[in-house]
């Protein structure tokens, strides 16, 4: 079995990244295999809320107030709204109901409130997520205590290039955040968003980083990016999608027990690249129309594929070895960094 460690440095990254194409995906899959059932995939979905208004810059976010998207900003759902969705996703088969809220950093009266939402959805017997924004230490505890089983909070991309992302936070605040989700006993979800301009080495560096966290996080979202009109990265150069594909194949080696979703960016993939994204070890994705504010491929279509390629829906998280399903319906799944826009675990 391929062995899970920490200890990778940014050259041998860069290394991986650099391999033939089919040597790349032949040791990818191997790695997969070796932890995964190479058939099967964990099927998710995100209810915003709390949508739009967000504070932050992030030039990728269709969420961010001082954006001209067309998205309004929302309050946060009562908590009788919010138990109805999960209950009706609970018929549908959902076994893990996932919450995102617009928010940099809540307030502790926000989290409080959200706490409380957690332990009635957890109160359906629904296993919990949540992607808030960042979180104090005490938060995190607030949220593991009312029932909270993952959180979401992705590092968008490699340090050296945040800053031409996101001036409204430090890359150091995620990490602070990770550490406290980490802390109070929380799982993380964890990744980042490829596409909005960077090298390939600065790829490298964002992969980096996440495999040599003191834990791998449970679940690592790699998005594409949705260039939203509006947005600062509107317009920008599309990334090839061989090197999307390289993308999540050195994901895999690096994080073979982590759960590598294929997240937002899907609508604009051909049948023939998922596939490749699933061979190159993706086993997770986002289901349902919608990704908080763009589009995904729809339900039946997703079934199609699935059938083509003779997928079926994950029965059991090998990530953390707790056997539950995951197929959770009614979706809105969020785009992108550490608001909720943030894609969720």
């Amino acid at each position: 079995m391929a062995s899970v460690r920490r200890d990778w440095t940014r050259a041998q990254v860069c290394a991986l990244f650099d391999l033939p194409f089919n040597d790349l995906l032949a040791q990818a899959h191997a790695a997969h295999r070796a932890h995964h059932d190479a058939n099967a995939v964990q099927v998710s979905t995100l209810l915003s809320i709390k949508t739009g208004g967000c504070p932050e810059d992030c030039a990728y976010c269709p969420q961010a107030a001082r954006h001209d998207t067309g998205v309004q900003a929302e309050k946060l759902m009562s908590a009788e709204a919010v138990v109805a969705r999960a209950r009706a996703a609970k018929d549908a088969g959902a076994s893990r109901f996932c919450m995102g809220a617009a928010w940099r950093s809540p307030k502790d009266r926000d989290v409080a409130k959200v706490a409380e939402i957690v332990s009635a959805v957890k109160a359906l017997g629904l296993e919990t997520c949540a992607t808030l924004g960042m979180l104090t230490g005490e938060q995190a505890d607030t949220l593991k205590a009312a029932g909270l089983d993952y959180y979401n909070h992705n590092l968008d991309t490699a340090p050296e290039f945040y800053g031409e992302i996101i001036h409204t936070r430090q890359f150091q605040d995620r990490l602070d955040t990770l550490e406290h989700v980490r802390n109070a006993g929380l799982k993380t979800c964890c990744g980042g968003i490829v596409g909005m301009g960077e090298t390939r080495e600065q790829r490298a560096g964002l992969l980096h980083v996440l495999a040599t966290l003191p834990e791998h996080p449970h679940s690592v979202p790699i998005n594409q990016l949705v260039q939203v009109p509006g947005t600062p990265l509107a317009g920008t150069e599309p990334l090839d999608p061989l090197e999307f594909v390289r993308t999540i194949a050195v994901a895999r080696i690096l994080m073979p027990a982590s759960m590598v979703r294929l997240s937002a960016g899907r609508s604009a993939m051909s049948d023939e690249l998922q596939a490749l994204c699933f061979f190159a070890g993706a086993n997770s994705i986002f289901y349902g129309e919608k990704l908080l504010t763009t589009g995904n491929p729809d339900v039946a279509h997703d079934r199609f594929l699935f059938a083509r390629l003779g997928l079926r829906a994950l029965d059991g998280d090998t990530a953390d070895g707790e056997p539950h399903a995951h197929l959770e319906i009614d979706h809105e799944d969020p785009c992108c960094g550490g608001c909720a826009c943030s894609t969720s675990g």
